[in-house]
């Protein structure tokens, strides 16, 4: 079984991740740890700063890690939201790219407003793109790229 994914990001790290579970059916902000004192590298937290915050979406667990400011979101870490309908796609569009950076917001990848990258994916692409007919599979990859 694979334990839950950990990743760092600065503050607001309990609004980040109440308003990604908020967005998708099973998924919840679990629990959050605050500081209430000196942490462990010497570190002065004001009482009650988040540290973590465990949270699951689409019964995937999380724990988010309130590392700093030299910790940002990048490409390197994405969330896939696989959609059945066009209305599920555009829904999710609408809801995580607002606020978010205009210009990160092609080919199904977008970024919210927070810097995470997500991409919103019909589940029909994913069977068009690997499909066992190379010639087919290619000219999904070649629209997809326009």
């Amino acid at each position: 079984m694979v334990g839950p994914s950990n990743f760092p990001m600065n503050q607001p790290a309990a609004e980040r991740c109440s308003a990604a579970a908020g967005y998708r059916e099973r998924s919840a902000t679990a629990d959050s740890r605050r500081a209430s004192c000196q942490s462990q590298r010497g570190e002065r937290k004001p009482a009650g700063t988040v540290l973590t915050v465990a949270f699951e979406l689409e019964r995937q667990a999380f724990t988010a890690l309130n590392g700093g400011p030299m910790f940002k979101f990048n490409e390197a870490i994405s969330f896939q939201v696989n959609c059945e309908t066009q209305a599920e796609v555009d829904y999710y569009w609408e809801k995580l790219s607002e606020g978010g950076d205009v210009k990160a917001q092609q080919c199904g990848w977008l970024k919210d407003k927070y810097g995470a990258s997500w991409q919103v994916v019909p589940r029909v692409l994913v069977e068009m793109i690997t499909d066992p007919d190379s010639e087919k599979s290619g000219r999904v990859m070649e629209a997809c790229s326009r």
